[in-house]
């Protein structure tokens, strides 16, 4: 079958810029790479192709063969089609890493082992604050349960007294090959999980997990201001780290409590304050609750109609990493009584009228 035309396959025009075939390649590369189309030899024959369009297209001396003879131009010169050597290097130049782990064996790739010291993972709590709390900031106890290193076999998952040994499949590599066309790719060792050692007589306390279940009191500094849903970092709190390696962090997200008297609205606080109506027309000095526990004092302009607000400055909350507070922003309803008696009804009756002859 003849070969396609190597801008064909990267779908590229023939002045394309070296950074326009780069970037073809990567596309067509990541498209058509075995490890994400596992059992399709159709992409793996298209992403073979697709490497050695890239090698002649990337290479000036190649494409100018290439542009003025076409494949034969190739051969003429001296230039094959490349080999998985060849393949590994440039796709190795394009990502940089071995982003589909170990892809040739004996191309340099990196092992996968985890022998060394390793990270302990994140963990995840919530803290549950009241707005009071919240609103003030507090120092507070966060309780974690995480998987600690087993302190009967130290984190080995052996018996007491006995060794972990080389994978039998892997032979302690951690990584087994696969055979695939003229590619051999490597994988994380099924057996092992790439540790490349395994358990011969695992540990009771542990079952050969190398871990139990713990649980501790993390002692966590809330700033003045927080928000509900907000989460902070609590630095090297989280999982232990394995053989030397560090702990992970713990990240605590914030849960604030309804509160019965405010509402929160950023750094502001609202307030529902019900009035009656001689107290809304002729105005008043009204006592309402403070997030602190205590009372404030509150002057209803006279005249002041239900829905209205009233705003005491710089009595809300602390903004969170920034200077100053917000409001007290009070809303006020106006109470109309469903019930009357007598006289009331002839009282306002009176003053309707009053009204009206305005």
């Amino acid at each position: 079958m003849p070969k396609r035309d190597y801008y064909e396959v990267l779908e590229l025009e023939r002045g394309a810029t070296p950074d326009a075939v780069k970037k073809a390649y990567r596309a067509a590369a990541l498209k058509y790479h075995p490890d994400r189309n596992q059992g399709d030899a159709s992409a793996e024959e298209r992403f073979k192709e697709a490497s050695e369009a890239y090698q002649v297209l990337s290479d000036e001396q190649k494409r100018a063969a290439y542009d003025r003879y076409g494949h034969a131009g190739l051969e003429n010169q001296g230039f094959g089609g490349g080999n998985a050597a060849d393949i590994f290097s440039q796709f190795r130049d394009i990502f940089g890493a071995d982003v589909f782990g170990d892809l040739f064996g004996g191309g340099g790739g990196r092992r996968a082992r985890r022998d060394g010291p390793q990270r302990g993972a994140d963990l995840r709590a919530a803290a549950t604050l009241s707005l009071k709390d919240a609103a003030a900031g507090v120092k507070t106890d966060v309780e974690i349960e995480f998987p600690d290193t087993c302190g009967t076999c130290e984190g080995t998952g052996a018996s007491p007294g006995t060794k972990r040994e080389a994978c039998t499949m892997c032979g302690g590599r951690g990584q087994v090959a696969h055979a695939r066309g003229p590619f051999v790719m490597s994988s994380t060792c099924p057996q092992c999980h790439g540790e490349g050692t395994m358990v011969r007589e695992p540990c009771r306390a542990c079952s050969g997990r190398g871990e139990v279940a713990a649980r501790r009191t993390v002692k966590v500094t809330i700033p003045a201001g927080i928000d509900d849903g907000l989460t902070l970092r609590v630095s090297d709190q989280g999982q232990p780290g394995r053989r030397g390696g560090p702990a992970g962090h713990l990240y605590v997200t914030v849960q604030v409590a309804p509160h019965p008297h405010f509402q929160r609205d950023g750094a502001d606080l609202v307030h529902e304050l019900r009035v009656s109506i001689p107290q809304a027309a002729l105005g008043a000095e009204v006592r309402i609750p403070t997030l602190e526990g205590g009372e404030t004092k509150v002057k209803i302009p006279a005249g002041t109609q239900s829905g209205e607000t009233v705003v005491v400055s710089g009595a809300g909350i602390q903004r969170l990493q920034a200077r100053g507070r917000g409001d007290l922003v009070v809303v006020v309803i106006v109470e109309v009584p469903k019930k009357l008696s007598s006289r009331a009804k002839k009282l306002l009756a009176e003053l309707a009228e009053e009204l009206e002859s305005r």
